[in-house]
């Protein structure tokens, strides 16, 4: 069905205001709303064309989620644009998301089941108070204690997660330094160590050590956490010691999927043996 095809709509009094200038992300959503308004078609109007979700179709036009593979063709189809909205998803699909770790944090609470591999620190969602203030006052020794506190209560607000109501299902693969290497002293790894192996009475969570004897992986040098959301979209967050990208592409998703499934020790050692 072409735009022409589906006559003119009302258009909402109030959209959300768009940024196209913030990243190719927003620029995709701008331009598919400025063609929208054009043909004077309602997002519901284009979703019966496209064959995506109107709610998913917002989304998308805000930025608040990445463009499916084969939606940009299908807008080009639609809007005669030649070829406008498959250029635009060649940089959008690449780029980093401005405010991915916001993004990120979002992304965490809708999702059913959380992967996670970490190769020298204690999760976020695990880690003790005493632990992530140890880590922290490592990473920047100049920072004030005020801004200490204020990253610390930013980590453990996470771990409201961890008794959300449906709890997700979480996996933990750590690196055996994870637990070998000593973070604030004695006393701070011994309760860090202790909140680990609680873990592992849970129903929903299962944690693994990575043994040094398992040798080389393609997820050596970062940490890697993968998200199924509750309605089957898959992202993937990798992480080094300062930046992080946030992975929407399917592709993408495909490949750091495969190598957390090599990680798995075989057989498998568990917390505490």
């Amino acid at each position: 069905m072409a735009i022409g095809e589906m006559g003119v709509a009302h258009v909402p009094a109030r959209p959300r205001q768009l940024t196209p200038d913030r990243s190719a992300r927003d620029l995709f959503g701008a331009k598919m709303r400025a063609q929208r308004d054009r043909a004077g078609i309602t997002l519901e109007g284009l979703a019966s064309v496209v064959a995506i979700g109107k709610s998913h179709l917002s989304r998308i036009e805000t930025a608040e989620a990445m463009p499916p593979p084969d939606l940009p063709g299908k807008l080009d189809d639609a809007f005669g644009t030649d070829g406008i909205f498959e250029e635009l998803y060649k940089l959008a699909r690449r780029e980093i998301h401005p405010d991915q770790f916001r993004r990120r944090m979002e992304l965490e609470t809708r999702a059913r089941l959380i992967q996670h591999y970490t190769g020298q620190i204690a999760p976020g969602l695990a880690q003790t108070e005493e632990y992530a203030r140890a880590l922290f006052e490592t990473y920047n020794p100049r920072a004030t204690p005020h801004e200490i506190e204020e990253l610390v209560t930013a980590r453990l607000t996470r771990q409201a997660l961890l008794r959300a109501d449906p709890e997700p299902d979480i996996s933990f693969i750590l690196d055996e330094a994870v637990i070998r290497r000593t973070v604030g002293g004695p006393a701070v790894m011994r309760a860090q160590l202790d909140r680990l192996a609680g873990l592992t009475v849970t129903a929903t969570t299962t944690l693994q050590i990575l043994p040094f004897a398992h040798g080389g992986h393609a997820l050596m040098g970062g940490t890697l956490t993968l998200m199924t959301l509750r309605d089957g979209t898959q992202v993937a967050y990798e992480e080094s010691i300062s930046t992080g990208t946030l992975l929407e592409d399917a592709s993408d998703f495909t490949t750091r999927d495969r190598a957390y499934d090599l990680l798995s020790p075989d057989p498998p050692t568990w917390f505490g043996e």
